[in-house]
């Protein structure tokens, strides 16, 4: 297929007033890596698309990442957490997909609303089309106006990012229905753009029942031949699996996928994710998938030292370990609170000490089915997390007083950092009746109110105070130290409330520093409180903005703060 064909398509989509090819786009200059997966979900796409775009950013390759999403939510923001996971925010203000998350650390780079799609969104832009009249009478069809719209997605990635590489990850299984207008969209793509521009991976599950003590892969050739039937056909297949395959696996899997051998790869559980890069490197599956491009005399690795270094400083020996709890509502899955478990994880490598989590389920405190002092057993240090809602509230207040109270190291995070407000102005400046706005109504005693600018909206999606704002941040300060003595710096937000500009005055006189605030707004963003060995609440998400080797200091300070209080306790 040449540029004539990519043409042809164009001038026939324009009579039928749709084109899944922009202005300016040429074929080959771009190639793609489609990423599937089958059998099942929660196999860990998002990780292994992530550490393959390490490998390949680290032979010099410009790498775009993007997830496609099943679902018919226009984004991730009004998603339970206990469903999907983490709501990652992304600098532009977009509530994505957690794996989003995984991209950024792994490559180390602040993505787009570019980066992440979902079939609500194409359905989306294709009613508004429809209704603008853009189709001219045209009846819209699923192909080639769905299709068509997620090829022009993944076209325009490539076209804004100049990427050597567009990275697409296909959410969910092979067997979802509602996964068919992305398998059908990919299908197409890899025929225009021709074989040689797009490699097609196939991520697979080796079942290894216990009872058996032997591999099965059946349903993993059943999920391969679903995506055959499609008309996909995988260029190079990873077995997922607890331990390292048999080569009989390997054989069946090649013979019953028309796959090579040396193009069937398998990645088995490692202790620590940051090995993967080089796991996959030394295995050699992103030398197969470069040649499949016509890109690996290009981009040859010259003993792969960069990614040795690079995962030697990840995988650092411990030496001693503290323990973080995480007082939330969320705590039946660590996906929900995963960015602060993983900027934990960045701490411990650079402290050189093991950080394990304790959960503290804030509604148990709340009802008195657990109590506070023996939750706090053991806890050198404590986090309240982000939330929304009434349930957990006033066990979150009563995690907040013990720390204050009894010199434990403190992160609150966004509902964390208001909740710290409450328990101060109930407890230290005597507002007995002190809540938020988001609990109850009362403007008397509501120390945490609705922002201005959100009184009027109507609605949940994308409504929130969203993305990255730049944070004032006070001279002299705990926070002004721990940001290396800048006054300016740029954090995350996703939040609707904030602390009440009427009792600003008498919290700062009974003891509390807002050390951060909006550079033109009185909107406090960070709050500490001088004599505590370590206190500190923020409004935005600090750990959106932690990354491998360079955690975000506010987490790093805490970590060193609990590290500081066990040693002393140990005296």
């Amino acid at each position: 297929m040449d540029a004539e064909f990519l043409a042809q398509i164009s001038d026939r989509s324009s009579e039928e007033n749709f084109t899944s090819v922009p202005g300016g786009y040429a074929k080959g200059k771009t190639k793609y890596v489609i990423i599937t997966g089958s059998v099942m979900s929660g196999i860990g796409k998002g990780i292994f698309s992530s550490a393959l775009g390490k490998t390949l950013q680290d032979r010099g390759l410009k790498v775009a990442p993007i997830k496609v999403e099943a679902y018919l939510n226009i984004d991730s923001g009004t998603l339970s957490p206990y469903r999907h996971g983490e709501v990652f925010v992304l600098d532009d203000g977009t509530e994505t997909d957690m794996d989003l998350g995984s991209y950024e650390r792994f490559l180390d780079a602040d993505l787009s609303k570019d980066n992440f799609t979902t079939h609500g969104q194409i359905y989306h832009n294709i009613i508004l089309k429809e209704r603008r009249g853009d189709y001219n009478g045209r009846d819209v069809q699923y192909i080639p106006h769905v299709t068509g719209e997620t090829k022009l997605v993944l076209r325009n990635l490539a076209m804004k990012s100049k990427a050597d590489i567009v990275l697409v990850e296909i959410g969910g299984t092979v067997g979802d229905y509602e996964n068919l207008f992305a398998m059908e969209s990919v299908r197409e793509l890899i025929y225009e753009e021709g074989k040689e521009n797009a490699c097609l991976v196939n991520l697979t599950y080796i079942i290894e029942p216990r009872h058996l003590g032997e591999f099965k892969s059946k349903a993993a050739q059943i999920g391969l031949k679903q995506l055959m039937g499609l008309g996909l056909q995988p260029d190079i297949i990873v077995c997922r699996s607890q331990t390292p395959i048999t080569p009989i696996v390997r054989q069946k899997i090649s013979m019953n996928a028309n796959v090579p051998i040396e193009g069937v790869f398998n990645t088995y559980d490692v202790d620590n994710i940051y090995r993967l890069p080089l796991f996959y490197r030394e295995q050699g599956i992103d030398e197969a998938i470069l040649r499949h491009l016509g890109l690996s005399e290009r981009h040859r690795v010259n003993g792969s030292r960069s990614l040795k270094e690079w995962t030697e400083k990840n995988i650092v020996q411990l030496k001693g370990e503290v323990t973080i709890g995480i007082a939330g509502k969320y705590t039946g899955t660590s996906d929900t609170y995963i960015s602060i478990v993983k900027a934990l994880e960045q701490c411990s490598v650079l402290t050189r000490t093991k950080v394990n989590v304790k959960w503290i389920e804030a509604t148990d405190v709340e009802t008195g089915k657990k109590k506070i002092g023996e939750e706090m057993k053991g806890v050198d240090g404590l986090i309240i997390p982000g939330g929304f809602g009434i349930r957990g509230v006033e066990g979150k207040v009563i995690c907040a007083r013990y720390v204050r109270e009894n010199g434990v190291p403190f992160l609150g995070i966004c509902y964390g950092f208001q909740i710290a407000v409450i328990e101060f102005a109930r407890n230290v400046c005597s507002i007995k009746n002190a809540s938020t706005e988001e609990v109850k109504k009362d403007s008397e005693n509501n120390i945490i109110c609705i922002l201005p600018e959100q009184e009027e909206v109507d609605g949940l999606g994308g409504t929130l105070r969203l993305g990255g704002f730049d944070i004032r941040v006070k001279k002299g300060t705990l926070a002004w130290e721990l940001y290396g003595r800048k006054e300016k710096v740029r954090e995350r937000f996703r939040h609707r409330y904030n602390v009440n500009t009427k009792f600003i005055d008498v919290l700062e006189k009974n003891g509390m520093v807002f050390s951060g605030m909006a550079p033109t707004k009185r909107i406090m963003q960070i709050l500490e409180l001088p004599g505590h060995p370590y206190f500190i609440g923020t409004q935005y998400h600090a750990e959106f903005t932690s990354r491998p080797l360079k955690p975000n200091p506010l987490y790093l300070g805490l970590v060193k703060a609990a590290i500081k209080r066990k040693e002393g306790a140990g005296k």
